[in-house]
């Protein structure tokens, strides 16, 4: 092919591209893979007291939990903390926190053993959803899930550390927060015992 007939054929061949290319302005069709489905509960029993739930026991009074409202994972409106139900173990965490995925799956099994005595609840904070994602799929973690993109709920509660957990009776008041590092199945059940006064076994 000739030089100059290339150059004629350029001109013809840019202006057919351009033709059939998106407009940059255009939106873009959405993603025709479906999202993956939440490995977590969703939020709408958290504002109900469980099934059997132990009375607060007797003792100085905590605090109530901060007025602040967070997303649930799985979508629906915000969950106001002031309205959730204790007795509830709230465990605050981050994918990017070592002691956090260590801890996650006693979590996950204080939440097997509640027998509707109790809630577990997680915060996930300072996150991307794709990796609170990966990591609830990873450790099969199925207890309902808040999320603070930022750090709303750490700065409330005047404190810094991950993980954080919270140990809130069933008047809706921190009776204890628990900034150790990593727990275990033995260390949570005597927890929910001192503070919550419920037997778990560990």
């Amino acid at each position: 092919m000739s030089r100059r007939l290339a150059a004629l054929l350029v001109p013809v061949l840019l202006a057919v591209a351009g033709c059939t290319a998106a407009d940059p302005g255009e939106a873009r069709p959405a993603a025709t893979r479906a999202e993956r489905p939440s490995p977590f509960a969703d939020c709408a029993a958290l504002t109900r007291a469980p099934a059997s739930a132990a009375a607060a026991p007797a003792g100085t009074q905590g605090e109530p939990l901060p007025e602040l409202s967070l997303s649930c994972f799985t979508g629906g409106a915000p969950v106001a903390l002031r309205d959730v139900r204790g007795p509830a173990v709230i465990n605050i965490w981050a994918s990017w926190c070592p002691p956090c995925r260590k801890e996650l799956p006693a979590f996950q099994r204080l939440s097997e053993r509640s027998a509707g005595r109790f809630q577990v609840i997680g915060v996930n904070s300072r996150d991307s959803r794709s990796s609170a994602q990966s990591i609830g799929e990873d450790f099969g973690v199925r207890f309902p899930m808040l999320v603070d993109q930022g750090d709303a709920l750490q700065r409330a509660l005047n404190r810094n550390a991950l993980p954080l957990t919270l140990f809130v009776d069933a008047d809706g008041r921190v009776r204890h927060t628990d900034a150790s590092g990593a727990l275990d199945d033995a260390t949570l059940a005597d927890l929910v015992r001192r503070h919550l006064g419920v037997q778990v076994a560990a």
